[in-house]
């Protein structure tokens, strides 16, 4: 999902005018300090040739907005022109036995979704800063929350998750005000310093990718803690951002890169800098510190916090109910997208890899070249960090997102225990089932055998549904046991439920309402 690069092909570049609109506005930002010591016409000029520049070096990387054609999502949104814009008809799942529904529809650009409750589902909305609260397919019409963020390309209000617990009988006063149950709600956002969007309108840089801890109380959002505070510069793409609590308890949360301009350790650079939290995913307790006496990677803080490293991007991270193992989508840059089971210590491999593929070629050599299974040149940080292969990996983009288990029979018991994949350029959802030891994925026969998707692989053997547009979230209803989808769209953005073609009248669930 990456709005900062043009749209092109390996043919015929194509330019599309919001993303020249995204460098001038980034160039000016640049500009700005020089502003009382350059003339007008210098300062035109300069520009100018940095825009050019931009377009050079940009439709150089041919790969850039690639996509498999026969895949490819019905259209491009016109503010992020990377993501796919839904079929002018509902999605289709292939399973005829299966349709979709919708839960609820117009939300503006929604990137994360938590259940509160049965038919209670928490969005958050990239660009507004704001947190939607959906009961029974009915949007509340205040907002849980409102904050400033800032918004260039995948800056923005970005993940949430939620725990409940339990409190203890000494803590009488909270127990009669929440029915004995303490809410907390995570959520990670690129925080702006006055007004959401003032990244690009003013030119102001973020504050910084943090993640708080708020409680609900009463339908209120109150006692904010921060829990982190990440860079969020020098660039706008790679901010991560998904937040889940694991089965220990403990917050996971995705950091990408950020800018591309991050080169430590944790970037697999052998002489670079001690990680900084960005380009791995962080774990931490309830609270905001370290769920033991010592870090998987080492014991200096931030490095204390990595449960994973050396990764671009990440929109989806999901445990396994049955092996309790963490897997994660991750997007590789240009190429190399990749599903992974991570264990502690894990290495992805970025900088020097992505998906199975080195860096460094150009774009059309770089199939061609694949890592070693145990490449010599990455940081191991004394051997604790680990490298493997992924688990899948797609050499074309699809930019994957939500990853769920469907630890449910609900769609059938073929299904159950399942990995579904949703990604944001093609608009399908991915199906994959796992091994008896659930630590390898099983592939058809054909072409995905090897579990890598090459650019001239079909990738029908695994799409399970399709036509949904950018999705960037999936889920599965811990009441109801269905399978829920979000996409991203700007007005538009819908929450879908994948339902049996028939089911009976206490399985349909709440009336649908559609914004």
């Amino acid at each position: 999902m990456s709005a900062e690069v043009l749209q092109s092909t390996f043919n015929t570049p194509t330019i599309n005018i919001d993303s020249l609109e995204m460098i001038a506005v980034t160039w000016s930002q640049m500009l700005n300090p020089l502003k009382s010591s350059l003339s007008s016409v210098v300062r035109l000029s300069f520009l100018a040739i940095l825009i050019l520049t931009s377009i050079s070096l940009t439709v150089g990387y041919q790969y850039f907005g690639d996509y498999n054609h026969n895949h490819r999502a019905n259209g491009l949104d016109s503010k992020y022109p990377e993501v796919g814009l839904p079929s002018s008809k509902e999605p289709i799942i292939n399973d005829p036995n299966l349709k979709t529904q919708v839960i609820f529809r117009g939300l503006k650009y929604p990137t994360s979704m938590a259940f509160l409750g049965p038919n209670d589902i928490l969005v958050t909305e990239k660009d507004t800063g704001i947190l939607r609260r959906i009961v029974n397919g009915t949007i509340l019409p205040r907002p849980l929350l409102d904050v400033n963020v800032s918004t260039f390309a995948h800056r923005g209000m970005l993940g949430n998750a939620i725990s409940h617990y339990h409190l203890p009988t000494s803590d009488l006063a909270n127990i009669q005000r929440n029915n004995g149950i303490r809410t907390y709600v995570f959520l990670y956002y690129t925080e702006a310093p006055s007004h959401d969007g003032d990244d690009v309108t003013d030119g102001k840089q973020p504050l910084g990718n943090r993640l708080y801890r708020y409680e609900l109380i009463e339908n209120k959002l109150v006692s904010p803690k921060l829990m982190l505070d990440l860079p969020a510069t020098p660039g706008g793409i790679g901010n991560g951002g998904k937040v889940i609590i694991g089965p220990d308890g403990n917050v996971y949360v995705t950091v990408g890169d950020v800018g591309n301009a991050h080169n430590t350790k944790a970037q697999n650079v052998q002489n670079g800098p001690d990680p900084d939290g960005t380009g791995g995913i962080l774990r931490m307790n309830q609270d905001g510190n370290l769920p033991s006496t010592s870090g998987i990677l080492g014991n200096k803080f931030p490095l204390n916090l990595y449960y994973s490293y050396g990764m671009w991007n990440s929109f989806g991270i999901d445990f396994d109910p049955i092996s309790r193992s963490l897997w994660d989508t991750e997007n590789g840059l240009v190429f190399g997208d990749e599903i992974n089971i991570v264990e502690p210590g894990f290495n992805s491999g970025y900088n020097k890899i992505d998906g199975i593929w080195l860096r460094g070629y150009n774009i059309d050599q770089t199939e061609k070249h694949v890592a070693l299974l145990h490449p010599q040149d990455l940081v191991d940080f004394g051997g604790r960090g680990k490298y493997h292969l992924p688990q899948f990996t797609w050499f074309k983009s699809i930019a994957p997102t939500g990853i769920a288990f469907f630890n449910s029979t609900k769609m059938g018991s073929q299904y159950e225990d399942d990995l579904f994949v949703g990604d944001n350029i093609n608009g399908n959802i991915y199906h994959f089932k796992l091994n008896l030891h659930r630590t390898e994925l099983l592939l058809p026969n054909g072409p995905l055998a090897d579990k890598v998707a090459n650019t001239s692989d079909t990738l029908n053997g695994i799409i399970f549904g399709k036509g949904f547009g950018g999705i960037t979230d999936v889920k599965v209803g811990p009441n109801d046991g269905y399978l829920y989808v979000l996409t991203f769209n700007k007005t538009q953005g819908t929450i879908y439920r994948v339902v049996p073609s028939v089911i009976t009248t206490t399985e349909k669930g709440p009336l649908q309402k559609v914004s």
